[in-house]
């Protein structure tokens, strides 16, 4: 892989990840003489605390099918020079998705083991989002996740996850079910468990509940009145 090519085809395709709006805190630099100068403080400043120094290198970092991480040249406020990280969304037009189902008035809460914590956790549905129509994505979701379909389906916006090292966008739902089943075995879900909306709110007052999708779609729903 070329890290620098693929950034400037990157930069020509999608100028749009490149912009620069009005008092920026972060100016993305294109030219190719300002972006060799921020390259050059970030080694001296991995230098100096042992890093490596390819972490200061600009492009296209890393790539699959699922991820692209890229690294900016970057003036800050201050004037100064340096690079910054960060993850860009792959199929533009097509956001992620999540889902509060609830059931006979009960919310329902997956049991998931996720490999980046190596644990399980209590969950509601979510997903990449396969779509550019999110309707259908988080439909497709709760038949893979529920093994149900949904009877109403109320869009509750778009969040964004994690604003700090993405600009990938959720689509937040409201979903309501008659009828639920079993999820993919593939999926990683071992259980799925009917939650009285009263008991669903003290889990997250307890700090029990820690999945943030459940947490923002919650909040959505609850200042709508719909729950």
């Amino acid at each position: 892989m070329d890290s620098r090519a693929d950034y400037r085809e990157l930069v020509a395709s999608r100028p749009e990840l490149f912009s620069n709006p009005p008092g920026a805190a972060f100016e993305i630099l294109l030219d190719e003489d300002e972006i060799k100068q921020a390259e050059t403080v970030m080694e001296t400043t991995l230098a100096d605390a042992g890093g490596s120094p390819e972490w200061a290198r600009v492009g296209v970092a890393f790539r699959d099918q699922y991820v692209m991480i890229v690294r900016d040249a970057v003036r800050y406020v201050d004037g100064s020079l340096g690079t910054y990280i960060r993850m860009v969304d792959l199929y533009p037009g097509v956001v992620g998705v999540a889902i509060l189902p609830i059931c006979r008035d009960e919310v329902l809460l997956i049991r998931h083991f996720r490999h980046a914590t190596r644990t399980w956790h209590l969950e509601i549905p979510r997903g990449f989002g396969m779509s550019a129509d999110s309707a259908v994505s988080a439909r497709n979701e709760l038949r893979e996740e529920l093994g149900g379909e949904a009877v109403d389906l109320e869009s509750l916006g778009d969040m964004y996850p994690d604003a700090g090292a993405s600009r990938s966008r959720v689509a937040l739902f409201l979903a309501r079910l008659e009828t639920y089943g079993a999820p993919e075995a593939r999926e990683g879900i071992t259980e799925i468990r009917s939650i009285p909306v009263a008991d669903f709110e003290r889990m997250i007052a307890d700090g029990v509940l820690d999945d943030a999708f459940a947490l923002a779609v919650y909040a959505r729903a609850k200042a709508r009145g719909l729950l």
